[in-house]
This record gives structure tokens, C-alpha cells and sequence, in this order.
């Protein structure tokens, strides 16, 4: 039962802000607390925020989805070998394991786009989102004739391990979706970080990032737009980073069709 100090909504002439954004905002008030109401709220966002932290990615169910949609896709890891060292030792998130680095090299192929998918810190963003952009990304890469290697997904990985994976196909363009720090309205945010030409060693001064990738953010076929617009901008200037401004126009979508946005993997919670 709600505090009978509580002041309720009717009465409240900030509530109707709430209707407007999902930011934890016009909460109200009991005496000098936090109605009942907001403080469970806010619990329950702590919990789903923390879980998307700690949870692990399906990648049988994601790689097999992948095949699904005719795409290639392989398997990979980095050097943090749990969630606990992945969680406490960025740097090894940040690297590929010596099997994973070997089994890029033996491939010995080249490709113009390569995309990486990892879990990074909300396996929920990428097991909800990822589907539907690596889709989107693949269709832009073959309209426009562009090599595309096979998609990799990695275990345990951060932002930067792209550069290495990317520099191992000569790839010219690089995209990396990863699950984004969740917030308390947002625990399944999924980002998405370019990079022309990569390599080991780059800096984040050479990534242009597209980020808040959920249907309550920047839906699934937006996002793929705007990537598509980065990485032509990217192919034709030979540059990203700092060097690369967003002045994509806003009236003119660049995909044929939009991925559906609420695609996921199989066997994924909603």
C-alpha cells in the first residue's frame, strides 16, 4: 500500500513529463522521501541494469541466426576468460585469445566491411538488437558491391578488440555493435563504433560512434541508415574519427527496406 502521504498524479502538476521520456523525472514526493512507488521503481531498474551487466551472451542461438539469414559467421574470443576477469580486466577484453588470433590469420581473406559483434557490458542489447542491424548492414554492403567478411562473434569483448579482427581481413571499414553500460531506463542499449581501416593501437579519437540502439532510442532501421551514411562518408573520404562529422540529411532514408526492428534472436526473452 502506497504511503498516505504520497502525493498522487492527479494533484502532481509535473507528472504529466512522464509521458515524454523514459528519465527518471517529476517522481513526486512523500514528506521528505521518495514515494513508495518511485523507490520500487527504481529498484527494479538497479536490478535489470546490474543482470544486463552480469548476464552472458547465447552466441550458439545468435551464430545460428546468423546462418538462418544466410550470413557467415564465426566464432571467437578474447583473452578474458569469465565474466568476473572480463568485468575486472578490461584490457584482456580488449584482446584476441591466441586460438581466436590464429584462426583469423589462417584464413588468410580479405574483405572491404567487416562486422563485429560483442557482448561488451549488456549481452541483453545484443541478443535483443544486433540481428536486425547486422542485417541491415549486410544488404547496404552488398547493393553497394562491397566484400564482406564473415560476421564475428566475439565472446567477452570489448570496443577496441575490432581493430585487430578488422586489420587481420585489410578490411577498409569496420563496424562493432556491442552492448552498451546499461543505464537505469535503458539496460539493453546497443552501440555501434566505426573505424576506417583499422588496426591495433588506434585511440577512440578514430571512432565515430552511433549509440542508444533500441526501439525506445534510435530504432534498428535508423541506426542502419546512419551507419551506412558513416560508412560511405568513410569509404569516399578515407578517414573516421574526430576528421568525421555527422551531417547525415535527415529526410532521406538509404535502405531499401528497414530491418524490423523487433527482430531478435530465437529463444530470447522479449
Amino acid at each position: 500500500m502506497n504511503n498516505v502521504n504520497e502525493q498522487p498524479d492527479s494533484l502532481d502538476p509535473w507528472a504529466f513529463l512522464r509521458t515524454h521520456t523514459a528519465a527518471r523525472i517529476a517522481q513526486g514526493r512523500a514528506g521528505n522521501s521518495l514515494p513508495t512507488r518511485a523507490l520500487l521503481d527504481f529498484q527494479l531498474d538497479h536490478a535489470r541494469a546490474r543482470d544486463a551487466v552480469h548476464a552472458t551472451l547465447d552466441t550458439n542461438a545468435l551464430l545460428a541466426a546468423l546462418t538462418q539469414h544466410k550470413l557467415e559467421a564465426l566464432h571467437l574470443y578474447s583473452r578474458a576468460t569469465d565474466r568476473p576477469t572480463y568485468l575486472k580486466r578490461p584490457d584482456l577484453g580488449r584482446q584476441l585469445s591466441a586460438e581466436s588470433y590464429a584462426q583469423l590469420h589462417e584464413r588468410d581473406q580479405e574483405a572491404t566491411l567487416v562486422i563485429v559483434v560483442t557482448d561488451g557490458l549488456s549481452a541483453t542489447a545484443v541478443q535483443n538488437h544486433a540481428l536486425s542491424v547486422v542485417g541491415g548492414l549486410a544488404a547496404g554492403a552488398k547493393r553497394r558491391g562491397w566484400s564482406l567478411a564473415p560476421v564475428c562473434v566475439v565472446e567477452q569483448g570489448r570496443v577496441a578488440i575490432g581493430d585487430a579482427i578488422g586489420n587481420a581481413f585489410g578490411a577498409a571499414l569496420l563496424v562493432v555493435l556491442i552492448g552498451e553500460r546499461p543505464g537505469l531506463s535503458s539496460p539493453d542499449s546497443l552501440g555501434a563504433y566505426l573505424t576506417y581501416q583499422p588496426r591495433p593501437g588506434l585511440t577512440d579519437a578514430s571512432r565515430n560512434c552511433v549509440s542508444n540502439i533500441r526501439p525506445e532510442g534510435l530504432p534498428a532501421g535508423a541506426a542502419v541508415d546512419k551507419l551506412l551514411w558513416l560508412l560511405d562518408e568513410m569509404h569516399t573520404r578515407r578517414l573516421s574519427g574526430v576528421g568525421l562529422k555527422d551531417e547525415m540529411p535527415t529526410h532521406t532514408p538509404l535502405h531499401t527496406s528497414s530491418p524490423d526492428a523487433s527482430a531478435q534472436i530465437p529463444g530470447t526473452p522479449d
